[in-house]
């Protein structure tokens, strides 16, 4: 039996094995978390165990939706004058530079290695989001030190 039709029964064998998701190109298709669920976006955080961070730490990280693409890079941390944390984000502009500064709550997001995940928000609600202005708010310090979600995938 030849190498390469032992590779194709092997395949065949398999195949059936690793779900729907493997058969149809390896796509994956993670949703966002119900809305309905009751819980307010702080709870939905704190179930997400949030850990320690330096705000200078997540200055630069990518901002992913949930078919980990990119949709800009944090470009400042900020305090709103209701006293919430919001990740401030250019979203729009050409290829992830430019664009519009939108105000990310940190409820909605979480950590997940050297990237931010977004979690609560859709990539096509996120231009809704309100524009960042420097009135909004004010940026908090690199060296202090705020909670993040952590996640996985």
């Amino acid at each position: 039996m030849s190498r390469f039709r032992s590779l194709a029964i092997a395949v065949a064998l398999v195949l059936p094995l690793a779900g729907p998701a493997f058969a149809a190109g390896g796509a994956h298709t993670q949703t966002a978390p119900a809305e309905d669920d009751g819980l307010t976006p702080a709870e939905r955080m704190e179930k997400r165990f949030p850990q320690k961070v330096r705000v200078g730490d997540l200055v630069g990280l990518p901002l992913l939706d949930f078919d980990d693409r990119t949709l800009g890079r944090v470009t400042a941390v900020a305090r709103t004058a209701e006293g919430g944390i919001v990740l401030v984000v250019p979203v729009g502009g050409w290829f992830g530079h430019g664009g519009r500064p939108v105000a990310v709550p940190i409820e909605a997001v979480a950590i997940l290695g050297r990237q931010i995940a977004l979690l609560d928000i859709d990539r096509e609600d996120l231009p809704e989001q309100a524009t960042w202005t420097a009135g909004s708010g004010a940026m908090v310090p690199a060296d202090e030190t705020i909670r993040i979600a952590i996640t996985r995938r």
